[in-house]
């Protein structure tokens, strides 16, 4: 080497000066004769041979290395650039290296990091080492002028990049191994710590459903260790990708960290229920059964759960492990949760895309309103860029749903209007038709604030086609009071095209008393289902319960007037005394008839029916009022006008007590042959 040179001239010259030259074999004898008296001569070749055994003995690796980070220091420094050459020593120091290299190739490999702490430290300083080589190499030789450089400096910089492959390779495997290897399944738990189950608010779904639903914990940390990886494992992978990132691997150690992650992510989407399934097979092949009872509630709870629990754990993760580069933690967090965030989007493309049936509704609420509640997690949680991308596409996907759930709920006027059924419902009982409008409309209820939002959005664009649409008067914070909202009108609407059905099928009846039963039997249920829901009473607002409480009203007068007035002109004491006596003939004539006609009354209207317990009370109640006090009046002026026993018996078929038991008795859709004898 140049040092060992310059060292054996400086020795040659110097003894050249102080003795004359000999030649060997008088040396040779010269020093047997005098062993043990050293002339000034023989001193000096002795100092000359230690230096060039000092010089020429080989250095260690540390000691080397400690050359090498000298000399980049001293270029990053202000050295002397201009000149720039790589050292001769370095060849020692990477004959040292490749040694250790081939030591690993020809036993059993490299240890596996953390099994040996040593080998994990000489790795990771000798990567280092060897990239900041590798930048200076890269810096000062620029490639536009190759034949400033010579074969030797050539040969080096092949060498250099070589063994710095090599041992970024150490690198990759480790990290693999570590983000692998280390992982634990404490990440795959979503309970616990990570979520914060809950009922949200009461929803009666025609399918009956119930889930839990996670919510976010802003301000709070859930869990202090990472997800899935020890603060240690983090500390290793940390330097680890610090090192790679260094070495010019970013590529590398980015694709394995994403491959690593996308495989956790798998994992806990088949521990919460989430299936891979196209939107296609969402479409064409799933039944609806299946996908709301078990497909949507774990879509919901995943997409929650990822938001409150699995998106904020991993971007923590990612910037432990990427502490040093923000951009490049940024930007895997954001390619590692928009594949999470497209397949999720991508089951609600297909919900939105499947056949609209009106039990689909609530379900696609339910996915609406959780879209709602992450959305602005999603945009405090990634960076501005890819935030605002993904916000956008999850803006559109709730949008898809918002258009389903419109276009269903607005369906409800063509089922009114597709049930032309001409058979009449027996005894005037509540129509299928209105059991099915108001019950939907009672769970459309829970979902009032959602609807209300739905149809702001979408209303125009949806209605367009329609001849009914409201006369939009939005005043700033909301919709005038005296103008419906569009929510609002769809649903009066709907109320407006049931009323009209309810009268065509009410026309269906043959009797004006039984017609009018129907009515107002099916006008109770309205309302009252109005009145249970304190959402839907203030979508119909209290002028639309007082004009159907005033309509029942007059149905159930006109019910009472066709019914129960023949039976008290029956009861009527005019023209039953001439001159002072009870003309007996047309006496018997009125028991006669208020018997017949009480009978059957109490036969046809026993089979009515009336499920709403308080409205047959009420009705109970209202004709016993009437005619109760007539009948007893009736009976106890005239009663003694018959011959006590079988005429008696033959006319005056009831005692009071017995009319009010059978009045008792009707609107329970128990039908009644025969009314047996009164008392006695």
């Amino acid at each position: 080497m140049e040092n060992n040179d310059l060292a054996k001239n400086s020795g040659a010259h110097n003894a050249g000066d102080t003795m004359p030259p000999r030649d060997a074999e008088h040396d040779g004898a010269a020093a047997q004769a005098e062993p043990s008296s050293p002339t000034p001569h023989g001193q000096a070749e002795e100092e000359q041979k230690k230096e060039e055994t000092a010089a020429s003995t080989p250095r260690c690796l540390e000691q080397v290395a400690q050359e090498i980070d000298q000399f980049v220091r001293s270029l990053r420094n202000g050295g002397n650039a201009q000149n720039f050459a790589i050292p001769d020593f370095s060849e020692r120091y990477l004959d040292l290296v490749e040694e250790k290299i081939m030591k690993y190739d020809a036993g059993e490999g490299k240890p596996k990091w953390g099994e040996v702490s040593e080998e994990d430290s000489w790795l990771v300083d000798n990567a280092n080492r060897f990239s900041k080589l590798m930048t200076l190499v890269i810096d000062n030789y620029p490639d536009h002028e190759p034949e400033k450089i010579s074969g030797a400096q050539v040969s080096m910089m092949n060498r250099i990049t070589s063994i710095h492959q090599r041992l970024m390779t150490y690198l990759e495997e480790d990290f693999r191994f570590l983000m692998e290897e280390s992982r634990t399944p404490t990440e795959l738990d979503p309970g616990g710590n990570n979520q914060n189950s809950i009922d949200t608010k009461r929803k009666q779904h025609i399918a009956s459903e119930q889930q839990e639903v996670v919510h976010e914990q802003e301000g709070s940390e859930q869990d202090t260790n990472f997800p899935g990886y020890s603060e240690e494992t983090i500390a290793s992978l940390s330097k680890i990708a610090r090192e790679m990132l260094l070495g010019g691997y970013e590529s590398e150690c980015c694709q394995v960290y994403i491959i690593s992650r996308r495989n956790a992510f798998e994992e806990i989407n088949q521990k919460l229920g989430l299936e891979r399934i196209s939107i296609d097979e969402m479409v064409t092949k799933v039944p609806w059964d299946t996908l709301a009872r078990d497909m949507i509630p774990a879509w919901i709870n995943t997409l929650k759960q990822y938001a409150a629990v699995y998106f904020p754990g991993e971007r923590k993760l990612t910037e432990a492990v990427f502490a040093e580069n923000h951009t490049v933690a940024a930007g895997l967090l954001s390619s590692l949760s928009r594949g999470v965030v497209i397949q999720l989007l991508n089951f609600a493309e297909g919900a939105a895309m499947t056949k609209r049936a009106g039990e689909k509704l609530f379900k696609l609420l339910d996915m609406y309103e959780s879209l709602c509640e992450v959305i602005p997690i999603v945009d405090r949680l990634f960076p501005e860029e890819s935030a605002e991308e993904m916000a956008t596409e999850m803006t559109l996907a709730k949008s898809r749903l918002g258009e389903a759930s419109i276009y269903i709920f607005c369906d409800l006027e063509n089922q009114i209007k597709s049930e032309t059924a001409k058979t009449a419902v027996p005894g005037g009982a509540v129509h299928p038709l209105t059991r099915y409008i108001m019950n939907y409309l009672n769970i459309a209820g829970d979902y009032k604030e959602t609807l209300e939002q739905v149809f702001m959005e979408h209303w125009k664009r949806n209605r367009a086609d329609s001849t009914s649409k409201p006369t939009e008067q939005k005043k700033e914070g909301g919709w005038d009071k005296e103008t419906p909202s569009p929510f609002a009108t769809q649903v009066l609407r709907v109320m407006d095209l049931l009323d009209c059905s309810l009268e065509g099928k009410a026309r269906l009846y043959k009797e004006v008393a039984l017609s009018n039963f129907f009515m107002m039997n099916n006008g109770r249920y309205i309302l009252q289902k109005i009145k249970g829901s304190s959402e839907m009473s203030k979508v119909m607002g209290d002028n639309w319960i007082r004009k159907k409480s005033s309509e029942l009203r007059n149905y159930h007068k006109i019910y009472q007037r066709e019914t129960w007035n023949r039976v008290l002109q029956c009861l009527n004491h005019e023209g039953l005394s001439v001159n002072g006596k009870v003309h007996k003939p047309v006496l018997k004539e009125r028991f006669k008839n208020f018997n017949t006609l009480f009978d059957e009354i109490h036969k046809t209207q026993s089979s009515w029916v009336v499920k709403d317990e308080q409205l047959q009370s009420e009705l109970r109640v209202s004709i016993s009022a009437v005619i109760i006090p007539a009948y007893r009046s009736f009976i106890g002026r005239f009663a003694q006008t018959f011959d006590p026993g079988r005429q008696t018996e033959k006319y005056i078929k009831y005692q009071a007590e017995d009319i009010e038991t059978y009045i008792d008795e009707l609107f329970d859709g128990k039908p009644h042959q025969s009314i047996g004898r009164r008392r006695t």
